[in-house]
């Protein structure tokens, strides 16, 4: 891996890191979801990106 592609990197890194942990969070502590049940988004919370910008855009529940 090249030194130059650090600075993009790192941030996207971070990046996913924190919709995963904020994804982890609110499954763990609200019970309701439009589609799919608590474990399936937990497993999908691992997913790259995509599983918690899924999430956030179509499983979180509305209470």
């Amino acid at each position: 891996m090249s030194a130059d592609l650090l600075p993009i990197l790192i941030p996207l890194i971070i990046l996913e890191f924190a919709l995963a942990a904020a994804t982890i969070i609110h499954v763990l502590r609200h019970p309701h979801y439009r589609f799919g049940n608590k474990w399936l988004w937990l497993l999908l919370s691992f997913v790259t990106i995509i599983g918690p910008v899924l999430y956030f855009s179509i499983g979180r529940g509305d209470a």
